[in-house]
């Protein structure tokens, strides 16, 4: 089942009040602009009343190109000089190429390039793709515009990139219906057994010490948390044969400052939860807001003596418990297909990428990018495939630098 249900809510009231008043194709001249990091600027002025994905958001791209020093360009396509859309892009080398990508690279999940609801009704392929046209102009060293893991939708109003040619994104998403409340949703996913498993968790904790689940509401609350999921990711890929995507301090420095920065906001657009137990964190999930949808970016458990309680089940359990009482309609888990996430999941969302080449170089590169998406896709896909290749890894763990980083981060 693929989710196309979320719903506004009262943080972008610019765009609320207005998108009622679709425009049309012929009320209205198009005009595309390419700006490198100066644009970043206007990006933000127009994130305040538009509509986008948490990776889209002003906050991520702003702290994303200040803790990297990523090559940025904005393009940013208007209508009579109101800006429509707008893509806010590093670019970064792959090889021998040049290619732009959503601020964030693996870390951005979910896509929705910032956009007014107003024009999207009016933005076609033709209006799209003289955006990249001026990102070729501005820009000639790129070969490859790649948008990956794009949302089909997001609050309900589709994704206009969807206009172009594209394909469905190898790793699916999968999130929980909340509607009806936390009770409801115990009734159709096993509840009893979780109620069961839950009630035994706590006794197994209550045995080693005092346990509470915490929500950073400082920086130094943030930077525990952090610490802790760092270390905690860091063990397990190595164990796993794959490489830290958290691993560079530029990463590490991003996140700081991403989630520190959000506990400003009325309503912190990112999250942090930890599992502690006995003094020390088990599990911490990081999570970002996006209208009644609540998203898990990523989430850890320690490798120690409690792993074998579940903890970061037990974490789950009460994040969705208050996902549902603070009136949230899903629980997204973002990108990935694992057991864990099944054990809660009732909605699959398939994402979408799409590559435009700017060179004969350019569509060398998606020609490959493509056939390695279909690739990845048959494995996963395929349990058998699927689960050999996570042995091969293991195996590997500690013979050879690992050569593959995991989707689901």
């Amino acid at each position: 089942m693929v989710d196309a249900a979320a719903s506004f809510d009262g943080n972008r009231v610019a765009a609320n009040e207005t998108s009622a008043r679709p425009m049309r194709a012929d009320q209205g001249r198009w005009t595309a602009t390419a700006k490198d990091g100066a644009g970043l600027a206007d990006y933000v002025q127009f994130c305040a009343s538009a509509l986008f994905a948490p990776a889209q958001s002003a906050s991520w791209v702003n702290n994303w190109a200040t803790a990297t020093g990523a090559d940025m360009v904005v393009a940013t396509l208007s209508c009579d000089g109101h800006p429509a859309l707008s893509l806010a892009l590093e670019v970064v080398g792959r090889g021998p190429f040049k290619v732009a990508r959503f601020a964030g690279g693996r870390h951005a999940n979910g896509n929705f390039a910032a956009a007014d609801p107003r024009f999207l009704s009016a933005i076609d392929g033709r209006t799209i793709r003289s955006v990249f046209k001026v990102i070729a102009r501005t820009r000639p060293d790129i070969d490859l515009i790649s948008l990956e893991r794009l949302l089909p939708d997001l609050d309900g109003v589709a994704n206009p990139l969807a206009a172009l040619s594209g394909f469905p994104s190898p790793n699916l998403a999968l999130a929980v219906d909340l509607d009806g409340g936390f009770d409801a949703l115990l009734s159709r996913a096993s509840g009893k057994r979780k109620r069961k498993k839950h009630r035994s968790q706590t006794r197994k904790f209550e045995a080693v010490g005092t346990f509470r689940r915490i929500e950073a509401h400082t920086r130094e609350e943030v930077d525990r948390l952090l610490d802790a999921f760092l270390e905690m990711k860091e063990v397990r890929f190595a164990k796993m044969g794959i490489a830290n995507v958290f691993g560079d301090r530029q990463v590490r420095d991003f996140f700081r400052t991403l989630f520190a920065d959000a506990l400003t906001e009325e309503k912190p657009s990112f999250l942090l939860h930890g599992l502690d137990v006995a003094g020390k964190l088990r599990a911490v999930t990081g999570c970002s807001r996006s209208g009644k949808r609540l998203i898990c970016e990523f989430g850890a458990i320690a490798e120690d003596d409690l792993a074998f309680t579940s903890p970061g089940d037990f974490l789950f359990f009460d994040n969705i418990q208050e996902a549902c009482d603070l009136g949230f309609k899903v629980y997204d888990f973002s990108v990935g297909d694992e057991p864990y996430k099944r054990l809660w999941c009732d909605l699959e969302i398939q994402h979408f990428e799409v590559l435009a080449p700017l060179t004969l170089k350019g569509r060398a590169l998606a020609t490959t990018m493509r056939q390695g998406a279909r690739a990845k896709a048959f494995i996963k896909n395929n349990p058998m495939v699927w689960k050999l290749t996570k042995m091969l890894r293991r195996k590997a763990a500690g013979q050879a630098a690992p050569a593959a980083t995991e989707d689901d981060s």
